[in-house]
């Protein structure tokens, strides 16, 4: 329920309380992308520190990603559960005291294991806090408008993220790990004072302990094992048998949610054609873009020789195209509809990877780099906050955080998936004699994946816009028609 205290003026201005309430929100999205930004560059400066080999820097990154694609299903639940704020507010609270301890500990696994407790609490304060978004801004331009400025925090994080560790890594890389400490803790006082008050589900029939249990170990397992699979390889029997041991479990978990009267994930919020093209287009649009920035990382750092802050700052114009047109790409969609811009968007992502086919070792940064950039922060612009509305649009509000919780599930799972199935890849292809031109010969092939997962996400995204387009013909005016015409705007919840 909207508080009136948060709700727009007569004439349709924000609040001050509306325009609070928001800034909380996005003050937690644009920590996790900031924390995970700044900690790939801190690494060898933490392995030489610290003393850890190359596996076990991995688990610093690894660690974070499976506390947070692997509880975020259970996280939305949760939220919807128990209270969007109360959820929101004590997960923040975690990843502050995670922040700090990450920040003061002398010991690789204990480092490791405040990075899984921020990625913990990151499960839960993501699908809440877009659920606190979803059910207070009303559906349509208002909410478009919130959700386009809250997804832009997320690019925003994550390209200040690359600059600030490259400037807080010469000092000391401690820092990088204790920067998110205080902006989480100002955050929560805030939060305390500007968000809405939201009522636990009172109707709801029980809590699906099994399917949690078998959600949430699933997804663990299905992450460590994508995680894990270079490294031990694709075809060996430890990750055979994972896979394996992950479909058994999603298979129980299936049927226990078929059967569960408070289930975990309603499976009928499944039965929507633009709630499945949104899922399968964020496994898409991160995956292909987590790929594409680990390549173009070791292309600039180890071959062109380029610093961790060069790179980051070669990254920039993309991440600050997207805080740019932040304010601006609600009414866009407002305009066109989810679908239309999710396939320029995708487009442009093609595009922008298939120019990386042809660089070479002497780059001119302005001719074949930055165009690259450009293109890929426009389509980041254009698609992820058209994926977050299409998502949650149509769906009731105690359901909001199961379908952010699913949603953000779909984006972790696609990096960590198609971000192993690159490195495979590259790794595959190595030259025996590693020669500057033969590595970057066998980075191409990556690419090329990169490029094919992104030509994927179009498809899918243009059979939204197939079956549309008779409705669209049509020149009947009844207000069933009209309904379908509009069905890539608004999606009709099953």
């Amino acid at each position: 329920m909207t508080s009136p205290l948060t709700t727009p003026t007569s004439d349709g201005r924000w609040t001050p309380r509306l325009w609070g309430t928001l800034l909380v929100l996005c003050a937690a999205m644009f920590l996790d992308a900031l924390d995970v930004s700044m900690v790939g560059v801190a690494l060898p400066s933490i392995g030489a520190d610290l003393g850890l080999s190359t596996s076990t820097l991995q688990w610093i990154v690894s660690g974070y990603i499976l506390g947070y694609g692997g509880l975020l299903l259970l996280g939305g639940r949760t939220a919807d559960l128990l209270g969007r704020r109360q959820v929101f507010l004590v997960a923040l609270g975690v990843f502050a005291l995670a922040s700090l301890l990450g920040g003061l500990v002398d010991s690789g696994p204990l480092l490791i294991a405040s990075r899984f407790i921020k990625g913990l609490s990151a499960a839960f304060t993501a699908p809440a806090g877009l659920s606190i978004i979803t059910t207070t801004f009303a559906e349509g331009p208002l909410r478009n408008r919130a959700l386009a400025i809250y997804t832009t925090c997320a690019a925003t994080g994550f390209s200040m993220g690359l600059v600030l560790s490259g400037l807080l890594t010469e000092a000391s890389w401690r820092l990088t790990m204790l920067l998110p400490a205080p902006i989480a803790l100002i955050a929560l006082v805030a939060g305390l004072k500007l968000l809405p008050r939201s009522a636990r589900e009172k109707d709801h029939n029980g809590y699906d302990i099994p399917g949690a249990v078998l959600g949430t170990a699933s997804m663990l397992l299905l992450v460590f094992t994508v995680v894990q699979a270079p490294e031990v390889g694709w075809a060996s029997a430890r990750t055979l048998l994972s896979f394996l041991a992950v479909a058994v479990l999603l298979t129980a978990f299936v049927a226990v949610e078929r059967r569960s009267p408070g289930p975990l994930i309603r499976l009928g919020v499944l039965r929507s054609g633009n709630q499945i093209r949104a899922q399968l287009g964020a496994i898409a649009f991160f995956g292909s873009y987590v790929g594409f920035q680990f390549l173009t990382t070791l292309y600039m750092q180890s071959l062109l020789g380029w610093s961790a802050l060069h790179t980051a700052l070669a990254f920039l114009p993309a991440g600050a195209l997207v805080a740019l047109s932040s304010t601006k790409v609600g009414s866009i969609v407002d305009r066109f509809g989810t679908q239309r811009l999710i396939a320029v968007g995708f487009g442009l992502m093609v595009v922008g990877y298939a120019l990386f086919l042809q660089i070479d070792l002497d780059p001119v940064y302005a001719a074949t780099i930055l165009p690259s950039m450009l293109l890929i922060g426009a389509a980041c612009a254009l698609v992820f906050p058209s994926l977050n509305i299409q998502a949650t649009n149509g769906v009731d509000d105690h359901e909001q955080g199961m379908v952010s919780g699913l949603l953000n599930t779909s984006v972790q799972v696609g990096g960590a998936i198609f971000l192993a199935v690159v490195t495979a890849v590259v790794t595959a292809g190595a030259p025996d004699r590693p020669t500057p031109q033969a590595v970057l010969d066998s980075y191409r092939p990556g690419f090329a994946v990169v490029a094919c997962v992104a030509v994927a996400g179009l498809l899918i995204t243009l059979t939204g816009l197939r079956r549309s387009r008779p409705a669209r013909q049509s020149v009947v005016v009844a207000k069933s028609t009209v309904r379908e015409a509009e069905a890539d705007r608004v999606p009709v919840r099953d």
